[in-house]
């Protein structure tokens, strides 16, 4: 049998190593850093209050590929849930996404969808022809109150510029609706797994030809390993040769109330003052469940070191040139495929996440393997 050798295991490496299992002509080590399988997906029950924790965030499944939710159905039991975030401003609470009810609420008025219309085009920043930073993007996109009291401030907590230096991109993920519809995801299908998320990564590597190591390193030596499937940090596999790309770590306080800590599972804390970004309530991500006391977590966000949990690439323009260069080398290799969003440094949902490793997964099962891929294709959300 070949051996592959997986770093992670997170989606990436335990969807990669179930499909490359089930043929039997494989042996397959995963080698993971962490204690537990799931990556920042790992979910597990609260030790004081039995409330089930998405320990690293809040993570809410949505996707609009039928195959891929029923993918993740056959893996585990999916419960309807809807994501509503509400905003803590300097004028108050209100809905996010920004919506027709925020609109109203925020500036006292009570517009028609019409209405809200034109007085945001009023709003904008006509002068702004092709915006070219997240805040050019805000300020054509919804004017300047809106953009200073909801996304000033929580843009620069959470990547640690101003928002001036970001790409627009970034922003352009953000809705707004004109309508009084404050569900935050735009995605036909969304919910959270019954029993929390690491369910889903047991039953992947349930395979007798599946070995995980945990609290390892991705072992230096890899010559007894006929291929390589990498889904950890892209410059760390090079050991920095061009530089550190740049990522956003999180911190997350972890708090204990007797009661209800809040209405809802996320509140953002816009306000740069506020030194966190958002509070987060666990026991609201599982309302068929029953809990008398709450856990409640504020998250932090910070640059990521050499030793930290990277979460967000920030993918400045700045980077590029390294960025290149490491992707170069990485397609010059001719037994590893890097695959998720660290390896490819790109920011890219769950669904995407699990697109992806199957696209991946489906490529090395139809063809040799001095021809498998060595960065995926990007998968559209």
């Amino acid at each position: 049998m070949k051996k592959i050798a997986i770093a992670g295991a997170g989606f990436s490496g335990c969807i990669i190593a179930s499909e490359l299992a089930k043929i039997q002509k494989y042996k397959i080590d995963i080698f993971e850093k962490r204690s537990h399988i799931g990556g920042n997906c790992y979910s597990e029950r609260d030790k004081q209050t039995n409330v089930m924790v998405h320990v690293y965030g809040p993570h809410i499944f949505n996707t609009s590929k039928k195959e891929i939710w029923d993918y993740i159905s056959h893996l585990t039991p999916m419960k309807p849930y809807i994501n509503r975030v509400k905003a803590v401003t300097a004028k108050g609470e209100f809905p996010l996404p920004v919506n027709l009810r925020t609109i109203n609420l925020f500036f006292d008025k009570n517009f028609t969808p019409e209405e809200a219309k034109l007085f945001l085009t009023e709003q904008s920043d006509a002068t702004i022809v092709e915006p070219k930073t997240f805040e050019e993007q805000a300020l054509k996109f919804i004017g300047h109150d809106l953009y200073k009291n909801f996304f000033y401030g929580y843009t620069k907590k959470q990547w640690g510029v101003e928002p001036k230096e970001l790409p627009a991109s970034i922003l352009k993920r953000i809705p707004v609706r004109f309508t009084d519809d404050d569900n935050y995801y735009n995605s036909l299908y969304q919910g959270i797994p019954e029993f929390g998320y690491t369910p889903i990564f047991e039953k992947l590597i349930a395979h007798d030809a599946i070995t995980v190591h945990y609290n390892s390193d991705f072992p230096q030596n890899l010559k007894k390993y006929d291929y390589i499937f990498y889904t950890g940090p892209l410059d760390a596999y090079f050991d920095y040769e061009f530089g550190q790309l740049p990522y956003r770590s999180l911190m997350f306080e972890k708090n204990y109330a007797n009661q209800t800590y809040q209405s809802n599972a996320v509140v953002n804390y816009c306000e740069e003052k506020i030194p966190y970004t958002r509070i987060s309530e666990h026991k609201h991500f599982a309302p068929w469940e029953t809990h008398e006391k709450t856990v409640y977590f504020k998250e932090y966000s910070k640059q990521a070191t050499k030793t930290d949990i990277p979460f967000y690439p920030i993918r400045m323009a700045q980077d590029k040139s390294a960025l290149d260069q490491y992707v170069e080398k990485a397609q010059s290799l001719s037994n590893v495929t890097f695959v998720g969003r660290l390896a490819t440094y790109r920011y890219l949902d769950m669904d995407q996440v699990i697109a992806e490793a199957l696209q991946v997964s489906q490529k090395c099962l139809a063809t040799p393997m001095d021809q498998w891929p060595r960065f995926p294709e990007p998968v559209a959300k």
